[in-house]
């Protein structure tokens, strides 16, 4: 093997590589307070959305990154349903640096496990005798970056103390 060879086979073995290894839920929860009162209700459906996400480390190269969202829809002031489905994937992550890791874990990972819940929230709603309910995407990158943001604000309000 030459030595351009051998300086090739390194740099592609101290390359990032992640792996999707499992996809599963982790939670859920339905709720329809109201009903059967509730289907009479005449009015504009009020939507809420609430996302969250987790991660942890299982070891040293394999992470679960859990992603909870919560919908409540109202009418009239009242609670149609309440929807909540965290799902979790496990990714399998070598060779990321510090940040790289850090914002994969933020942005990549809750993009491939969004689609899973928002099918599982618009089944649920259907089930529960609801209009079909499609959540829009989500801009996870726009979302990880304003949560950078408020924590370099935190630090350096912190720090001013």
């Amino acid at each position: 093997m030459t030595e351009e060879n051998k300086v090739a086979a390194q740099a592609e073995q101290q390359a990032p590589t992640m792996s999707l290894q499992k996809i599963y839920t982790k939670d859920v929860s339905f709720e329809a307070p109201n009903a059967p009162q509730v289907f009479n209700e005449q009015g504009q459906p009020d939507i809420k959305l609430n996302m969250n996400q987790k991660v942890n480390k299982l070891d040293e190269n394999n992470f679960e990154v859990a992603l909870t969202a919560t919908v409540t829809c109202t009418v009239n002031e009242k609670t149609a349903y309440l929807v909540e489905v965290c799902g979790a994937g496990i990714f399998g992550m070598q060779n990321f640096d510090d940040q790289a890791l850090h914002q994969t874990l933020g942005v990549y990972c809750p993009n491939v496990i969004f689609p899973y819940v928002r099918q599982q929230i618009s089944d649920m709603v259907l089930a529960g005798g609801f209009q079909p309910l499609l959540l829009q995407p989500v801009n996870f990158e726009q979302m990880y970056a304003q949560q950078m943001r408020q924590a370099q604000e935190q630090a350096a309000s912190s720090t001013k103390q």
